[in-house]
């Protein structure tokens, strides 16, 4: 039953958006070809969801032929809106007509180069979402920022950290790409790698062929880690609970198998000479329906409110909820989780749009609340949609200033 409002809704699209490719298309065999089209992808559609796919989730042809699907979608939507809006304007007129004059006229035809603007128009998302699977889900773009601070310990000015985040690598698809983004990463020469969550979609041996490849990520003081959502195994149907905690279990093995330093509602010290840092890692914490495993208090029981803190934690509504204004005066927050959606408009410095906005406040990019920051990362990877379109993936390079009117 839950399917047959969609289903309605779809359909009346596709004989809205009908409607204007024959006022475009004179000829039968341009209208077939648009028919044609349509079903081969709906039938292609419905045919990846009863072949097999890679951990049951939304990877691999299924993924792709969905992406193909919500491209079409996109373009006739946008057809639909300029028609229906011609439509509207059509029926005025004629009502108009009607009740303030004289005239027989019956309702003005559809105009031709509307029709043309609206699938022009239309074309723009549809390229751009094709473009999207084809070559921006590995358009890795290099963001980085240099955040002044008060009480910043003098060893660590200038101090430089590489922030990952939400690699899923069970939706990876092309090793050439994914060894350009490691030999890109460790060109940054940080001192430190912090990855925030979402090693993989659902199963820890998703990553079991890219272990060789992030293995060999490298810096000064090493990598650190936490977990994202996807990392418990919650979206997969497990045939028992043993199953899954044996899945987690396997998956907390892998940050070891790479080398990294996983760390769950726990801290390090990162040390210069007799000055540190304290780096927080905490476990999932999500507004709304998603986990909260995550317990700030306890990882970062011990430090004062008057050290230097750097907390990784997945999901930014954590931030936003408890970490900004906590009294522990956290100067500098890392997470991913949101991937701008995926899908966006960004010139930098001017403007910067996506949907997942009106999902969260801190949706990607750096962040500042009374000197506390936050930096979103767009994500390594990508999810369910398998390419990017306008928000890129991303490494993201900070480094740390200490003001220089301060003594520490």
């Amino acid at each position: 039953m839950r399917w047959i409002v969609p289903i309605l809704i779809l359909i009346a699209i596709e004989v809205y958006a009908f409607q204007a490719f024959k006022t475009l298309f004179k000829f039968w065999w341009s209208l077939g070809v648009y028919v044609g089209i349509t079903l081969v992808v709906l039938g292609l559609l419905i045919y990846s969801f009863y072949e097999s796919s890679p951990n049951t989730s939304l990877t691999g042809f299924r993924a792709y032929m969905a992406g193909v699907f919500l491209s079409l979608l996109l373009l006739k939507l946008s057809v639909v809106v300029w028609m229906f809006g011609e439509d509207t304007v059509r029926l005025l007129v004629y009502a108009y007509r009607k009740l303030f004059t004289t005239s027989t006229e019956n309702l003005p035809s559809r105009r031709k180069f509307i029709s043309t603007i609206a699938l022009g128009l239309g074309a723009i998302p549809f390229l751009s979402l094709l473009y999207g699977m084809y070559k921006g889900k590995y358009n890795y773009k290099v963001l980085s920022y240099e955040l002044e601070f008060d009480n910043l310990p003098k060893a660590f000015d200038g101090y430089t950290i590489t922030q990952l985040s939400d690699i899923h690598s069970g939706s990876f698809d092309n090793t050439e790409k994914i060894e350009y983004a490691i030999n890109l990463v460790n060109k940054q020469e940080s001192d430190v790698i912090l990855f925030t969550g979402d090693l993989v979609n659902n199963l820890a041996d998703e990553m079991t062929p890219w272990t060789p490849l992030f293995s060999q990520l490298k810096a000064k003081d090493g990598v650190f880690s936490i977990l994202g959502n996807h990392d418990y195994g919650d979206y997969y149907n497990f045939e028992s609970q043993t199953d899954k905690q044996q899945n987690f279990e396997d998956l907390v093995n892998v940050h070891s198998d790479l080398g990294w330093d996983l760390l769950r509602n726990e801290r390090r010290e990162l040390v210069r000479g007799d000055s540190k840092l304290h780096l927080i890692g905490v476990e999932n914490w999500g507004k709304g329906g998603f986990k909260k495993a995550g317990d700030f208090e306890k990882a970062a029981d011990g430090i004062e409110a008057s050290d230097f803190k750097i907390l990784m934690s997945h999901d930014p509504s954590h931030w936003d909820e408890v970490i900004q204004h906590h009294k522990k005066d956290v100067q500098l927050t890392l997470s991913g989780h949101t991937h701008g959606m995926q899908f966006g408009i960004e010139i930098p410095g001017w403007f910067k749009w996506s949907p997942v906005q009106y999902r969260y406040e801190q949706w990607a990019g750096l962040y500042v609340n009374a000197k506390r920051f936050i930096n979103v990362n767009r994500g390594f990877g990508f999810l369910a949609y398998p390419g990017r379109v306008g928000i890129w993936p991303e490494v993201t390079v900070i480094k740390l200033k200490r003001k220089a009117t301060t003594e520490v």
